[in-house]
């Protein structure tokens, strides 16, 4: 340190010698480790690498100068052979994250009620039974709650699990026009595909980027009633702004929530998961014309909406009509309300092998252009099939416009049933 008198006043300033050019190598170097040490694994080993690489050519000129050659050169390497090492093992761990990620939906959507529903029936037999029955109290006053709007949480819906859900596919979502949030919506989503990846990455969680794209717009994506009456399920799907595919529901999304609402529904049904598998395009919709009406009765303007990829990502084994297993499938979607299908993806240990989880497959999915639509509460049969055939027209534009930019050919057609 050193004491400077000013001559204009009778303050002392204190002044710091300047550095040395080591050891400002030195606090640089100590600082990009300290980066390394907190996390910051690629950006901390390149710093500590061009760091290492200054104080080297900083020192010259004397024997110090071919210490540190020697020893800078020799912790240049050994801190590249770590970074080469520690990359691989961390994109190993992110692909086995988004594994789990994706699984942990799959289970949930296929044995969570189920599991919850017996867990339940079971406290009831042992000294827990007065949370069993808290819990059934509870459930029976908030019956109504997925009916009304649901329980939407902004929380649960930025989850980093789901951008580990959303790279493991890649699942992309494409905005073409803009939404007014002085409108409400109705997105036709196609195809169902077998869980409907692309619907419930896109509008049931953040993960793509739903918000920020739509501005103003708050979409609820409709889905089996059934899973409303399962405990801890219900809940699970209402955090995420999922809804009951029922009349009531979708009624007071569309006329007593205000504007800027936007009711996913999966237009082909368990109907058209019977038929999807790689490289098929089709989607039905030609007696599908429910949607319409209600977008008529309240004014909403319908939005087609078309996954490319979706029906890629299981293999499924697809029975010919008139067959007793088509017949079996068939009963079943009745009684259940929805299709038993035989499908299959790749092992959790071995890509090669099969299991449950899906394949990694790219799901592009595309928001086309609303169609704008008048408020009529008694349209006529007329009405809803001029609006349906607008609808159909606008969906396969919108397929024959982006189909050669996800893999298909020119010649590709998208087959209405």
């Amino acid at each position: 340190m050193i004491l400077k008198a000013s001559k204009q006043t009778s303050e002392c300033i204190l002044l710091r010698p300047p550095l040395h050019p080591e050891a400002s190598a030195m606090k640089t170097i100590l600082a990009a480790y300290s980066g390394v040490l907190k996390g910051k694994t690629l950006c901390g080993w390149r710093t500590l690498i061009q760091a290492t690489e200054s104080r080297h050519t900083i020192l010259g000129g004397t024997e110090t100068h071919r210490m540190s050659k020697g020893t800078g050169s020799s912790i240049l390497s050994a801190l590249q052979d770590l970074s080469v090492a520690f990359l691989p093992c961390r994109s190993k761990m992110e692909k086995h994250l988004q594994v789990i990620s994706v699984l942990q939906w799959v289970l949930s959507f296929l044995a969570l009620g189920a599991a919850c529903t017996l867990l339940l029936i079971y406290m009831f037999c042992t000294d827990c039974w007065l949370i069993a029955a808290l819990y059934t109290a509870w459930l029976i006053v908030d019956w109504n709650t997925p009916k009304q709007g649901g329980r939407r949480s902004s929380w649960v819906r930025n989850w980093t699990v789901w951008t580990y859900f959303r790279d493991y596919f890649p699942i992309r979502l494409i905005k073409t026009h803009n939404l007014l949030p002085s409108r409400n919506y109705i997105f036709g989503y196609h195809p169902h595909g077998i869980f409907c990846f692309g619907a419930f990455c896109n509008f049931g969680t953040e993960a793509t980027g739903f918000s920020k794209k739509f501005p103003g717009i708050k979409p609820s994506l409709a889905t089996l009633a059934g899973n409303f009456r399962m405990p801890v399920l219900r809940d699970y799907l209402m955090s995420g702004g999922i809804c009951p595919v029922n009349k009531n529901s979708i009624d007071y999304l569309l006329s007593r929530n205000g504007t800027g609402n936007a009711v996913v529904i999966v237009v082909g049904g368990a109907a058209e998961s019977l038929q999807c598998a790689p490289g098929i395009n089709s989607v039905t919709l030609k007696n599908r014309k429910g949607f319409v009406r209600l977008a008529l009765q309240k004014g909403s303007d319908l939005v087609p909406v078309y996954s490319f990829g979706e029906n890629d990502v299981y293999k499924q084994v697809i029975f010919e009509e008139g067959t007793c297993w088509r017949y079996l499938q068939r009963k079943l979607q009745k009684i259940l309300g929805f299709a038993p299908c035989v499908f299959h993806g790749c092992g959790l240990f071995f890509g090669d092998s099969w299991g449950m989880v899906p394949y990694g497959k790219p799901i592009s999915t595309i928001v086309g252009e609303p169609i704008t639509v008048p408020k009529i509460e008694d349209p006529t049969d007329e009405m809803v099939d001029l609006y349906h055939t607008m609808y159909i027209k606008s969906l396969q534009c919108l397929f024959d416009k982006y189909k050669t930019r996800f893999g298909l050919k020119e010649s590709d057609v998208l087959y209405i049933q």
